[in-house]
């Protein structure tokens, strides 16, 4: 059932809240709700002495919103004159404290606007993942007189963020020179391979012992 106060800033008002409080503690009941909060800005001033049940009730929720929303309890009040209310409905339910809204409540598309802005903040902060590749490489020696393991050391020696060596062996290719089977493993937003090859592998002083590499397998993983 719909109850209605109006004028709470004129005396009929006033009567209307103080009949209406009588043997309560709160609009709602024995806590204090949206209901109250609702109310009390629609009353000017503590009732007085005429209107005891609203003059108690004023003073509580005056304590509450004291305690619980320092410097924020003011706020309800436009100026010196206080807000329409149109009705109030009884056995609102109660809920904690945290949950009432001195400003209104959150409306469905306000509650949607703060999801999807949550989750554009989780998007934008998640750090992408890049892909990632293994490769196969035929590094191959100037002739049969190369130093292989060297060789293999001074490919390893190569380090870059997103470059990681793998197993390697070593395959007869004939006159008794052997090239360096080699796998590696890239993330393909740091490593380029060509760039690898070209400005590291074939580059001083690793051609001292390399004379080309060919890329034999690449594969995303």
């Amino acid at each position: 059932m719909a109850i209605t106060f109006s004028d709470l800033h004129t005396e009929s008002g006033l009567k209307s809240l103080d009949a209406f409080l009588s043997g309560k503690t709160y609009i709602s009941g024995d806590q204090l709700t949206k209901d109250d909060i609702k109310v009390y800005a629609a009353v000017v001033e503590k009732p007085g002495g005429s209107f005891p049940n609203a003059g108690k009730w004023y003073e509580c929720v005056s304590s509450h919103l004291a305690a619980s929303f320092p410097g924020k309890a003011a706020g309800v009040r436009v100026g010196a004159k206080g807000a329409p209310v149109e009705e109030v409905k009884g056995a609102a339910p109660a809920g904690d404290d945290d949950d009432l809204d001195l400003f209104g409540e959150e409306t469905e598309e306000d509650q949607k606007a703060a999801e999807e802005r949550e989750a554009a903040k989780k998007s934008s902060a998640k750090k992408k993942e890049s892909g990632k590749s293994s490769v196969l490489l035929d590094v191959k020696p100037w002739d049969d007189e190369t130093d292989m393991k060297k060789l293999e050391e001074a490919v390893r020696s190569v380090e870059m963020p997103g470059l990681f060596w793998g197993a390697s062996k070593l395959v007869p290719v004939g006159y008794g020179i052997k090239k360096l089977q080699i796998m590696m493993t890239i993330v393909d937003d740091l490593v380029s391979v060509d760039t690898l090859i070209e400005e590291h592998l074939q580059a001083e002083p690793i051609n001292e012992y390399v004379q080309s590499c060919d890329i034999v397998a690449f594969n995303k993983i």
